[in-house]
């Protein structure tokens, strides 16, 4: 699937994400500020999360209530190996069924399930967003 999409058309890219995906676990991909927090944050927002989700950059994760159940947001960018991930329990969330949202990866890719959604989003010209799923 590819889905060619503008910053004001997020709110439907979403809604059609979360239709026609299926899995608990979605690997973003893509440059710094190519807009995945924005997509995840939107993603969340559809899920029924009433609080504005942010990326947990710092935090390394964040947790949202939704109708459906807890919502984890991963961001690894500053983690310096998997192993760190580990020791926080990153596995405890990546097999807990939730619905779970990652950013960067590639900082974890031995710890990741096999069956993970993998997402790119690429920033083409006039800010046009290509996002890129293999298989869903």
């Amino acid at each position: 699937m590819e889905i060619k999409y503008q910053l004001s058309e997020i709110p439907a890219v979403a809604k059609k994400l979360l239709r026609e995906i299926s899995g608990d676990i979605w690997l973003f991909y893509g440059k710094m500020g190519v807009g995945k927090t924005t997509l995840i944050k939107e993603l969340c927002h559809q899920l029924g999360v009433e609080e504005i989700a942010s990326s947990p950059s710092f935090g390394i994760v964040n947790e949202y209530r939704s109708s459906e159940g807890p919502v984890y947001h991963f961001d690894f960018y500053r983690i310096e190996d998997s192993e760190e991930a580990m020791d926080f329990g990153v596995e405890e969330y990546l097999y807990s069924g939730n619905k779970t949202f990652v950013e960067w990866p590639d900082k974890i890719a031995e710890l990741l399930p096999e069956d993970a959604v993998k997402l790119e989003i690429i920033v083409m010209e006039n800010g046009i967003r290509k996002l890129r799923i293999p298989k869903c």
